[in-house]
């Protein structure tokens, strides 16, 4: 989810709290508590700061270790201690579950969008994406905004939270019952369907589909029930010729393929160089792909210059080529 809606749950798992009879009866606790509840519902996003370094190392590592099963419970027991350390005096266990459980629900409800998380390493480090709530869910925002202002004119903050959560449960039900039809759909038209990766968007009823069969893809639209394909593409396997290979050594395509399930390729040939092109197919959006990966190649198979992010036209993707200078240690 965005950063505002996880602080939002952070507030509302604060709310919730007050129904544990220990917080209740110790406003110094209950303090210490709605601190731990903001703040681990935004600590596994702190790895963010990683952009500050170069979008390879972002892409590869963003929901990566920190939304891993041993860092949830790390987080937890580190941003406890140091509330611990201003608060000495409250009750550790209480102050320590509830900041536990606001990582807990960041991580799990990261899940369900398209990014997705590598919520189950250690024990694989795939990336598990349901995509079917879209990272800025408007309705679950303003269901949290809804709830904060019910609290500030008096309503009890722990019943309100609790049916303000059960309200989203169902919503979280019906968005995977959505999903579940567009698949079934697909399935209908497509016999030979290998994966659907599902992007919902702003919109409830609009989403993207990047459809993976035997020897095809498929960029697809899906609205009010219609499935609409955009764009097709032969499933071609990267050639083992050494332009790939050095391509795949490159830091930024690298982590491009670390991260993208449905990907095609292309290679262009210039004067100067030879380009490698990798483009993502699950974020189609007004006829462009805005997630890629470049990397530009010389006659003597040295990598010139390499990109990877979201881009959103040519011009700037030639731009970002030539001010991000390679160097393989970034």
């Amino acid at each position: 989810m965005d950063t505002g809606t996880h602080i939002a749950m952070g507030v509302a798992l604060g709310g919730i709290a007050t129904l544990d009879p220990v917080v209740q009866n110790d406003p110094i606790l209950f303090q210490a508590v709605m601190i731990g509840t903001i703040v681990g519902s935004h600590a596994p996003d702190f790895d963010t700061i990683l952009k500050l370094k170069n979008n390879a190392v972002y892409l590869r590592h963003h929901r990566g270790v920190t939304h891993s099963m041993p860092a949830v419970l790390l987080w937890g027991i580190a941003i406890a201690n140091v509330i611990h350390l201003f608060y000495p005096n409250v009750n550790f266990f209480h102050l320590w579950i509830w900041t536990f459980l606001a990582v807990i629900l960041h991580v799990f409800v990261d899940v369900f969008n398209a990014y997705g998380t590598q919520a189950y390493r250690p024990f694989t480090r795939r990336w598990v994406a349901y995509g079917f709530i879209n990272t800025f869910d408007p309705y679950i925002f303003s269901l949290h905004m809804i709830g904060i202002a019910a609290w500030l004119l008096g309503s009890h903050p722990g019943y309100t939270w609790l049916l303000i959560y059960g309200i989203i449960t169902l919503y979280y039900i019906k968005r995977y019952l959505d999903k579940r039809e567009i698949v079934k759909k697909v399935q209908q038209h497509i016999p030979d369907l290998q994966e659907i990766a599902t992007s919902p968007t702003i919109k409830q009823n609009i989403w993207r589909l990047a459809i993976t069969t035997n020897d095809k893809f498929y960029v697809g639209r899906a609205e009010h029930g219609h499935i609409e394909i955009v764009d097709e593409y032969d499933k071609v396997p990267l050639p083992k010729d050494n332009i790939i290979e050095v391509a795949k050594q490159d830091k930024n395509v690298s982590a491009f393929l670390s991260f993208s399930p449905v990907y095609r390729w292309e290679i262009n040939i210039y004067d100067d160089y030879t380009e490698v092109r990798f483009i993502d197919l699950r974020y189609h959006s007004k006829g462009h792909y805005p997630f890629v990966a470049v990397v530009q190649i010389d006659d003597n198979m040295n990598i010139i210059s390499s990109y990877t992010g979201w881009i959103f036209s040519e011009e700037k993707l030639q731009k970002k080529l030539l001010v991000d200078d390679y160097s393989p240690l970034a």
